[in-house]
């Protein structure tokens, strides 16, 4: 997960670079969506073993894990 965080990072530093100053927090948090939808399109692939991680979690966090 961390590889998935940098990359994502690394993109929103790439997109805000050039814009150093925002007009207020909303522009900001406008364009920070934007790259997301943008970047979103391009991951594809699933979690290798998402179930076992589900349940291990489950396990570790039960009070704050969503039931289905």
């Amino acid at each position: 997960t961390t590889n998935i965080i940098e990359s994502f990072n690394s993109q929103l530093r790439k997109i805000t670079k050039s814009k150093r100053v925002f007009s207020n927090d909303q522009a900001l948090l406008k364009l920070i969506y934007l790259v997301y939808i943008n970047l979103k399109k391009d991951w594809v692939g699933g979690i290798y073993n998402w179930k076992m991680i589900v349940s291990h979690l489950n396990i570790k966090f039960a009070d704050r894990m969503s039931k289905p």
